[in-house]
Formats: C-alpha cells, structure tokens, sequence
C-alpha cells in the first residue's frame, strides 16, 4: 500500500489536473508516478555514486525477479517498501497491457543519469533522453487513460517530451551543479529548449480528441499548467533574471487561470480534425536508436 501521496507532494500540476480523474483512475496515475519516483530519488540522492548503483541494481533486480519474489528474497533489499510500489506498478502494467519494454525504456533513461557527469552536446542525445525519462511516461499514462488510437499514443510521447524539455530548461542551473548538462547554460539555449517543447506541445493538441471523453479535461488542464512554466521562463528574458528567480512554477492563482483557459480547448477540440503527426522528423532521429512503433 502507497503511504504517501507522491503526485501532492511532487507533482502539483498533474495533482492539479488529475482532480478531474475518476478516483480509480487517480490511483493509477499514481502508482505510475511513485515508481518513476522512487528511481529519480536513488538517480538523484546525494549519497555515494557506488551507492546509487546498487541502490538502482536492487530496484532492477526486483523488476527482472517479479513472478518469482519470496519473503527470503525481499530481505536481500536496502528499502523492502520499494518492492511493494514496483510490484504495484508491473501490477499495473500487466491490467493496462503496458508493455514491459516501454518500463525498461523509462529505467534506462534515468540509470543514464548515474554517472559523475552527464554532458550532451547534439540533439539527438536531448531527444532520446526525453523519450526515455517522460515520452515513455506520456505513453504509460495514456494506456492508463485506455488510450488505443496510435496517433494519440504518440501525441502522449510527445506530451512527455514537451514536458521534459520544460523541466530541463528550468532546472538548468540545478542540473549542472550535480554534473548534469543537458543543455548549456546561457539564455540563448533555454529560449531554443522551451521553443522546440513548444512543438510538440502543439503536436500533442489534436491527439487529446481521441483520449477517451471523460478523461480528456485532466490532460488538457495538466498540458496548459506545465506549459505556462516555460512561458514564466521565458519571460525572465535574460540569465541573470533566471538565476535569481530560483524554482520556476505556476501558482495557483496561476493553475486556476489556465484551467479555465482550459475550457476553451475542451470545447476547441470539438472542433479540429486529428492532424497527422507533426514531430516525425524528432521520432525519427529517436529512431536512430530505438523504434518508437515497437513501443506503440
């Protein structure tokens, strides 16, 4: 059993958002975000980096002996507490025909991370690093949602993506005082970071219209707030601005604002045709190391 609300304490948007989800529907949106917490905590803890290692292999261990775990077994574990929300969460993979590569995708991106320095320097790195730690989240969300249409499936891979992006531009500073560059740290390159997030937050947009009906409002709501966290950003409009603002969020004065801009796109997606998918050429250049179809 989940003792913490993991999407209250670290999640406030889609918290936010998923006010609008039926009950049932929260507790599996939150059995997904306490397992993807549960690995960024061990990624992003500041113990030991061999620490961290083994910390991680045990959580991997765990998902490689699922069918077979025993009482002895589980006494081999630093934080026994873990096993229960890693079996929730292949629980929930299992009912929702998740597919476990999709998991492992999601483990990979954020074991990537456990290094003394992380340091892209081209796209591709960017793009692949986003799919693995939030596009596959975006896709396990929408089997959640009992998503079946491809192109909103990868509407919610690109959902992830744009959300990714926004974190990795505002976490810029923090990022690189523990080794991590994702993008370098200049203005230059935030405003480019949250303008490519921008396309495939527009990529998404259309996709929502086959979300099933009575879910569609939460992601459209969580889409505007997590949006509006580049905007903020943006509107720092240089480094130094950026640095001394510390966390960058959306208040709820702010949450409150963009819900009810949310309105409006409930009802605009009426309205549109389901485009077909504008960020190929990206999912393409993800190609280049793993096929996104077999994901699908």
């Amino acid at each position: 059993m989940i003792k913490k609300n993991y999407l209250a304490i670290y999640a406030k948007s889609f918290n936010w958002a998923g006010f609008f989800l039926p009950r049932d529907t929260y507790e599996e949106c939150l059995k997904l975000y306490t397992f993807c917490r549960i690995l960024d905590d061990v990624a992003d803890s500041d113990q030991n980096l061999e620490i961290k290692k083994k910390r991680f292999n045990e959580i991997k261990d765990v998902i490689k002996l699922y069918d077979e775990l025993t009482k002895e077994y589980e006494t081999k574990f630093t934080d026994n507490q873990n096993i229960l929300i890693i079996n929730d969460m292949l629980a929930l993979t299992e009912k929702k025909y998740i597919k476990r590569i999709i998991l492992n995708d999601l483990v990979e991106g954020i074991e990537s991370d456990l290094k003394k320095e992380v340091n892209f320097s081209t796209i591709k790195e960017l793009l692949v690093y986003s799919y693995k730690v939030a596009g596959t989240v975006g896709l396990m969300m929408a089997k959640i949602l009992n998503v079946k249409d491809s192109r909103a499936l990868k509407g919610a891979i690109d959902l992830g993506i744009a959300m990714q992006l926004t974190n990795i531009a505002r976490d810029v500073v923090e990022d690189q005082k523990i080794g991590r560059k994702y993008i370098d740290q200049d203005f230059k390159n935030i405003q480019d970071t949250l303008q490519l997030a921008d396309t495939f937050y527009e990529s998404s947009f259309s996709s929502i219209k086959k979300i099933p009906f009575r879910y569609r409002f939460t992601i459209l709501v969580d889409r505007r707030v997590y949006r509006q966290i580049g905007k903020k950003i943006i509107n720092k409009r240089n480094i130094e601005n950026y640095r001394k603002s510390g966390k960058i969020y959306v208040n709820n004065y702010g949450k409150i604002y963009q819900t009810i801009l949310s309105v409006g796109d409930f009802i605009k997606l009426f309205f549109v045709n389901l485009e077909n998918h504008q960020r190929s050429n990206e999912h393409n250049t993800i190609k280049e190391e793993l096929d996104i179809n077999e994901r699908i």
